[in-house]
């Protein structure tokens, strides 16, 4: 009789504990983030949103990821300064961390890293090329068909 390694979950995706327990510190991340003063020139005025957290299967290492609010937008402040607003919340993350202890009941604080979501951006892509001219010609012979 053999038994199952808990490592042997490689390949499949996170478990339900590590699904709650990331919601739980994104939560708690979007709470600190708006209500703490961080002192950062680069975070100045910037309202940064969580999107999504991933924690480690031993819930010692969590992934944030962030997008400043008005990102999207060419004329916004922040557009082109993703990459100073992450490095900026990454030399905070210790703060942020210590922060975060404070508020979530768990019996590890995980180490923070960020990282900006690059989702947003893809899904504007996707967007685009389905709104393309060429596409939609596509689109509607395919409906002619059936």
């Amino acid at each position: 009789m053999s038994r199952r390694k808990h490592s042997d979950t490689a390949g499949h995706g996170p478990s339900q504990r590590q699904l709650r327990a990331a919601e739980l510190v994104r939560h708690a991340l979007v709470d600190i983030l708006r209500e703490e003063d961080i002192h950062d020139e680069a975070l100045s005025g910037v309202s940064v949103t969580v999107t999504e957290v991933r924690l480690s299967p031993d819930l010692k290492h969590a992934t944030c990821f962030v997008e400043p609010l008005g990102a999207g937008i060419e004329t916004a402040p922040v557009a082109g300064h993703e990459s100073e607003i992450v490095k900026a919340l990454n030399a905070h993350a210790k703060f942020l961390r210590g922060v975060l202890g404070r508020r979530i009941d768990m019996k590890f604080t995980p180490d923070l890293r960020f990282r900006h979501d690059e989702s947003f951006e893809v899904a504007a892509r996707m967007d685009a090329l389905l709104a393309d001219p060429r596409v939609q010609a596509d689109l509607q012979d395919d409906g002619d068909e059936e």
